[in-house]
């Protein structure tokens, strides 16, 4: 088992995605809880003068930087490049606004006012905060990127402040009605667990009508417990019996699921994180599951996967959000009926063309990104 990309599938996704283009303003996505201020910034290594300095290259040099400190002190000097929308949610649900979907979106985007990084975002979707965002230093590096983040205004997402500033009506509404829904950042977000089990408990129940498609993103459980972590998937298990369930991981993420359920780990090779995939799935049974490591993804729905490897970038201009624009992407090759296979290489293409570019593309771009694939 070994990533694929063909032309041929690139070109039927293609022609897929412009096939149903003039659909998608008719799909709605409900997206929450979280919100983030990202600050996207270089670390120093050399300063030429006052406008030019080189970029420390790798989180290992930093590293390097910081133990020979040790005992005595250092400076570290940081520049922003860029200050813009964060979090999980806001991102995907951006991205999927981007695409065309009738989007709403319930978090910490500023309260009692919208924090202004979010008025673009406010322009393509409906948005109801219920507090301020928190807040993230991004420092990206070329092999990887170090998220240092302020968290504490995460603790007013609570299913009571969701009713006091949202409304219990408006999620049973959007959870009913909604295409899709996609709850994210659980790790971030202390009481997510318990806002999932008083859904499950007041909202679920009432739901009618065919299962429709809900995603959820556990974002880097390595600082929970593994009691909090086998919670949270039992509680995932239990929408599949009125929703269509995806969980989506990263490999990191995918890892640490694998562990807490007793499971081999891979060996680094794509072909065992199929097989840790496809255990994950057989074991909290949902519909499906989905893990994206840095150049390839693959997602396991009924025992099959499928495995698609990404577009090379050499250069990006920026990493931070990537992820959250690939799960926007397979989300939407799910919504449209696509394959796993097309679905996987729609997010890739999503997330690479994010990279590429340091913006988030529309339907058009990701056909026209599919049919000049980079090289």
């Amino acid at each position: 088992m070994t990533p694929e990309n063909t032309p041929g599938l690139r070109a039927r996704t293609a022609a897929a995605l412009r096939l149903e283009a003039s659909r998608v303003p008719q799909l709605t996505a409900f997206v929450g809880l979280d919100g983030f201020v990202d600050e996207i910034l270089d670390v120093v290594d050399k300063r030429q003068d006052v406008s030019h300095y080189e970029r420390m290259p790798t989180i290992a040099s930093l590293g390097d930087r910081i133990s020979g400190a040790a005992g005595r002190s250092t400076n570290i000097e940081l520049v922003t490049k860029l200050t813009k929308l964060g979090g999980n949610g806001p991102i995907m649900a951006n991205a999927l606004a981007s695409f065309g979907l009738n989007t709403n979106y319930v978090g910490t985007l500023g309260f009692p006012h919208i924090h202004p990084v979010f008025m673009d975002f406010a322009q393509k979707a409906r948005l109801n905060s219920i507090g301020e965002p928190g807040h993230t230093d991004a420092l990206e590096f070329e092999d990887g990127k170090l998220m240092l983040g302020k968290m504490f205004p995460l603790a007013e997402v609570t299913w009571d402040n969701i009713k006091a500033r949202a409304g219990q009506e408006t999620i049973k509404i959007h959870l009913q009605q909604s295409s899709l829904m996609a709850f994210v950042n659980w790790t971030m977000i202390p009481h997510m667990s318990d806002i999932w089990e008083k859904i499950l408990e007041e909202v679920v129940p009432t739901i009618t009508g065919e299962r429709r498609w809900i995603f959820f993103d556990l974002a880097d459980p390595a600082k929970r417990t593994r009691k909090d972590l086998l919670h949270a998937l039992e509680l995932i298990q239990k929408f599949n019996t009125k929703f269509r369930v995806i969980l989506g991981l990263n490999e990191k993420e995918g890892l640490s699921v694998g562990d807490v359920l007793g499971l081999p780990l891979p060996d680094g090779s794509p072909n065992s994180l199929g097989c840790l995939a496809q255990r994950i799935a057989e074991k909290i049974h949902i519909e499906t599951l989905m893990i994206h490591p840095v150049t390839y993804a693959l997602a396991v729905t009924g025992g099959q996967v499928a495995m698609v490897s990404g577009p090379r970038i050499t250069t990006p201009l920026i990493t931070t959000g990537a992820g959250d624009h690939f799960n926007a992407g397979f989300c939407l090759g799910k919504l449209l009926g696509l394959d796993d296979a097309a679905s996987v290489l729609t997010g890739v293409t999503t997330s690479g063309y994010y990279v590429r570019t340091a913006t988030t593309p529309n339907m058009l771009d990701l056909a026209g990104m599919l049919d000049n694939w980079p090289s």
